[in-house]
C-alpha cells in the first residue's frame, strides 16, 4: 500500500495534480473536498467534526482494502501542532498494512493561486468555490497560517517539494511518479 500526501496552500493545484497522478498510476484520489462538499451541502456550512469522521471511515476501510494506494490532498498548517498530529494519525491508520508514505508539497505564489482559484475544474469539483470573490477572500485569509514548510522542516523520507508555478498538472504528476517510482 502507498499513501501520497499531496500538500499545499489553497488553489496551488493539489486536486488537479492528484487527478493527473491518478491517471498515470494505480493510485486512487481522495481530495479533501470529497468530504467537505457533501458536509456543506447537508449541514449548510463546514463542520470539521463530521468531515474528519467521514475521512476516518474512508482511511480505515481503504487501508484494509488491499488497493495499490491513495493520494490524499491536505492543506497542512505547519505552525499548528494539531495538523502535525492529524498527519501522524492518518499514518497510524495505514501503518499496520505496511504502507509506504510519500509527501509532495506544491508551492506557487499567491498571484498564480488566485488565477487557479477560478478554473473550471476547481469549481466543478468544489461547488463551495463557485462564488469566486468569496473564495478569493478565503484564499487571502489563508495567509494567517503557514502553509509552506521551512526548508528541512518535513522530517519524513520520500519528501518532494515542487514549485509548480510554471508546470502543468500533468508535468507535475509525471515528476512525482518518476521521483518515487509510483
Amino acid at each position: 500500500m502507498k499513501l501520497v500526501f499531496l500538500i499545499g496552500s489553497g488553489a496551488v493545484g493539489k486536486m488537479t495534480v492528484g487527478q493527473e497522478l491518478q491517471k498515470i498510476t494505480d493510485l486512487k484520489l481522495f481530495h479533501n473536498h470529497m468530504t467537505i462538499e457533501p458536509v456543506i451541502e447537508i449541514f449548510g456550512s463546514y463542520d470539521r467534526k463530521t468531515v474528519n469522521e467521514l475521512r476516518e471511515v474512508v482511511f480505515r476501510n481503504f487501508a484494509a482494502s488491499g488497493n495499490y494506494g491513495l493520494i490524499f490532498t491536505y492543506m497542512w498548517a505547519f505552525d499548528h501542532p494539531e495538523d502535525w498530529n492529524y498527519v501522524e494519525h492518518v499514518r497510524e491508520i495505514f501503518r499496520p498494512y505496511g504502507t509506504e508514505f510519500y509527501y509532495v508539497e506544491l508551492i506557487a505564489p499567491q498571484s498564480i493561486r488566485l488565477a487557479r482559484n477560478r478554473t473550471e475544474n476547481r469549481i466543478r469539483n468544489k461547488p463551495s468555490k463557485a462564488d469566486v470573490a468569496r473564495s478569493n477572500e478565503r484564499l487571502l485569509r489563508e495567509e494567517q497560517f503557514r502553509l509552506v514548510s521551512f526548508e528541512g522542516e518535513i522530517p519524513f523520507e520520500n519528501y518532494l517539494r515542487i514549485d509548480n508555478s510554471d508546470l502543468s498538472a500533468a508535468e507535475t504528476a509525471r515528476l512525482i511518479q518518476e521521483t518515487f517510482g509510483l
